[in-house]
């Protein structure tokens, strides 16, 4: 499996798939295997979204290969702070991605690889994918106890998950994804895959815990390039093209025209946390103040990201009643977000009687009510 220098492989993609006005279309039937040279789990994502709309794949299929720098994607219709432990991401820089495909949580980091492929809606099977991943790793590795189960998970030795899947279905086209852990770093996968948010309730779809295993704890010699080679080299037998892949980037306009909106698009909050089905928080926490344990409740509902009902139940005289009122109208409307209640605890402490006891009280409740976010 060759890889072509970037600069000849966009000329050959522009050249197979021009761009008239309606966006890109094929006359070249076939198919393509594409790898990003970027990864930023927001542009690789992006550019999913944009074969998924631009394409033309009535008589190809396309094999995208990509890896991120570490982030957690969750799927379309699931709530973050039910998945992930948001605090420990913020802490070590881990990145947030929501993306258009159903199904569970995933981490991301450069010891996995990601695959989609892309058809028509009419000829997607998700099945057949996963066995050519499947018959890819054995050619590779003979030796690997690999296999699909039921729920479309590859398993190692009968038991580890070492591919999760999802997949999109439009009118015309669709597309199936699924990653392979080959070294991932299991401690942060693990870490990070953990909500510390106690009191959630929540329709939005649960991911399914699973044991893992990388694949490079069954052999030390495989490599993250070593599996995307052969997995596209049995791609490319199985269907019949070339055998080489597309290097791309997904910051490049002249082969991906509207790509940055649509990378922009997806690191909004609006659509990172704004989507999130709506969900409560009824949950008590315990204050220790001069050697006191005080006990508070917080009753929320949030609904697009915002909060929507807010009630704190505090010990009688330990705010003034006007001063808790306020906190609970300002966060009323507010986006449930640490950096924004942070704001508004800052705001409303500066119309607050100079009073250093009373200061004190009001950091140390608005400190507890921003761990909930």
């Amino acid at each position: 499996m060759v890889l072509q220098p970037l600069l000849k492989n966009c000329l050959r993609l522009s050249c197979i798939l021009r761009t008239p006005k309606a966006g890109f279309r094929s006359t070249t039937s076939g198919g393509l295997i594409i790898q990003s040279t970027s990864n930023d789990v927001y542009q690789n994502l992006a550019v999913e979204d944009w074969i998924h709309d631009h394409m033309n794949l009535e008589n190809r299929r396309v094999l995208f290969l990509w890896r991120n720098s570490p982030a957690v994607v969750i799927g379309r219709h699931q709530n973050p702070w039910q998945e992930c432990n948001l605090r420990l991401m913020r802490q070590k820089n881990i990145k947030l991605a929501r993306r258009r495909s159903g199904g569970g949580t995933v981490y991301h980091d450069l010891g996995n690889i990601n695959l989609t492929f892309f058809t028509t809606r009419k000829k997607y099977e998700r099945m057949e994918n996963l066995k050519l991943v499947v018959k890819a790793l054995k050619a590779l590795r003979p030796q690997l106890d690999v296999h699909v189960s039921d729920r479309y998970d590859i398993l190692l030795d009968r038991r580890y998950k070492i591919s999760g899947t999802a997949a999109k279905l439009g009118r015309t086209t669709a597309y199936h994804h699924c990653t392979l852990l080959c070294n991932a770093d299991k401690f942060v996968l693990s870490s990070v895959l953990k909500s510390p948010y106690k009191g959630l309730k929540s329709n939005a779809t649960p991911s399914v815990p699973a044991s893992v295993k990388n694949l490079f704890e069954e052999d030390p010699s495989l490599t993250c390039e070593m599996l995307l080679d052969a997995i596209a080299e049995e791609y490319a037998t199985q269907h019949q093209i070339d055998h080489h892949i597309t290097l791309i980037n997904p910051a490049d306009e002249t082969v991906l025209p509207g790509i940055r909106n649509k990378t922009k698009e997806l690191q909004t909050w609006e659509w990172v946390y704004g989507k999130t089905p709506k969900f409560s928080v009824s949950t008590c926490f315990s204050m220790v103040y001069k050697e006191s344990v005080l006990d508070v409740k917080v009753d929320m509902d949030v609904k697009h990201g915002r909060i929507e009902v807010c009630k704190i139940y505090l010990p009688e005289q330990w705010l003034p009643p006007a001063l808790c009122s306020e906190l609970v109208k300002s966060l009323t409307g507010s986006k449930f977000c640490p950096d924004e209640t942070t704001t508004l605890a800052a705001t409303l402490l500066r119309v607050c009687p100079q009073d250093e006891e009373l200061h004190s009280r009001w950091n140390l409740l608005c400190e507890n009510v921003i761990m909930l976010m």
